[in-house]
C-alpha cells in the first residue's frame, strides 16, 4: 500500500512540473495541441497508478517525452505562422460590422445559441450593438463593440480621477513576508507600530497589506472553530 502512495505522489508531481514547464497559458486558455498533450499526459500517469506491477518509469518516460515534444513544437511556432495555423488553427470573424457571417458559424459548427451565451457572458444583449464577435483559437468568443456603445471614460469626460497603487502583502494568514516588508520601503519598526496600533502580533493578523500612499489593510486572524 506505501508503495502505491508512492507512486501516485510521483507520478503526481511530475504531472505538476510538466504543466509547470508547458506554462501558465496551459492552466486556463488551451489550444488543442496543449489539450492533446494534457490529456494524454494525465492518461499516461493512471496507467501506473492503477497498475503496481507496470515500472513507474512506464509512465514517466512517455510523460517526459510528450513534454519534449511540446516544447519542441512551442518554439517551432514562434518561427513559423503556417506550423502555428495548422497546430492551433485561426481566428474565424462570426460577427462583422455588426452582420451574422453565417457561413462562418456553420464552418464552425457554432449555433446561434451558443453565439448569444457568449455574448450575454459579455454583458452584450443586442446584437446590433457588436461590431465585431471573434472565435479565437482557445474556443473563446471575443467581442467589439461599436464605438459608440462604450461606456465614457473618465478622460473623456474630463473626471480628474486619483492613481492606483498596487498593494503590498505584508502579512498573510499569519506570517510575515519580509520580502515584501522590504520592497514596501518599511522596516520592523513600522510593522510593529502598525500591529501595536491594532492591539495586534503578527501571529493574529490574517493579512496586512500596504501601498504607497500609506493606505493600510488590517484583517485579524479567526480562531478555527
Amino acid at each position: 500500500m506505501l508503495i502505491a502512495y508512492l507512486r501516485t505522489i510521483v507520478l503526481y508531481l511530475t504531472l505538476v512540473a510538466v504543466i509547470r514547464l508547458m506554462g501558465k497559458r496551459q492552466i486556463g486558455q488551451m489550444e488543442p495541441s496543449e489539450f492533446v498533450v494534457t490529456m494524454l499526459a494525465a492518461n499516461l500517469a493512471s496507467i501506473p497508478i492503477q497498475d503496481g506491477a507496470i515500472p513507474l518509469f512506464t509512465g514517466i518516460v512517455p510523460i517526459v517525452t510528450i513534454l519534449g515534444i511540446e516544447l519542441v513544437l512551442s518554439s517551432l511556432c514562434l518561427r513559423s505562422m503556417g506550423l502555428r495555423r495548422l497546430l492551433c488553427g485561426k481566428p474565424v470573424i462570426l460577427i462583422d460590422q455588426g452582420r451574422i457571417l453565417q457561413q462562418n458559424l456553420r464552418k464552425t459548427r457554432v449555433t446561434m445559441d451558443e453565439l448569444t451565451e457568449a455574448l450575454r457572458e459579455k454583458d452584450v444583449l443586442d446584437l446590433r450593438s457588436v461590431q465585431y464577435a471573434i472565435l479565437e483559437t482557445n474556443g473563446k468568443v471575443s467581442v467589439l463593440l461599436h464605438a459608440k456603445e462604450y461606456p465614457a471614460s473618465a478622460k473623456e469626460a474630463g473626471i480628474p480621477v486619483k492613481p492606483h497603487f498596487l498593494p503590498i502583502t505584508i502579512i498573510s494568514d499569519g506570517k510575515l513576508l519580509k520580502t515584501n516588508l522590504k520592497l514596501a520601503g518599511r522596516d520592523d519598526t513600522w510593522l510593529s507600530k502598525v500591529l501595536r496600533a491594532r492591539d495586534a502580533t503578527v501571529d493574529s493578523t490574517w493579512l496586512l497589506t500596504v501601498d504607497q500612499q500609506d493606505h493600510i489593510l488590517w484583517y485579524p486572524r479567526e480562531e478555527c472553530p
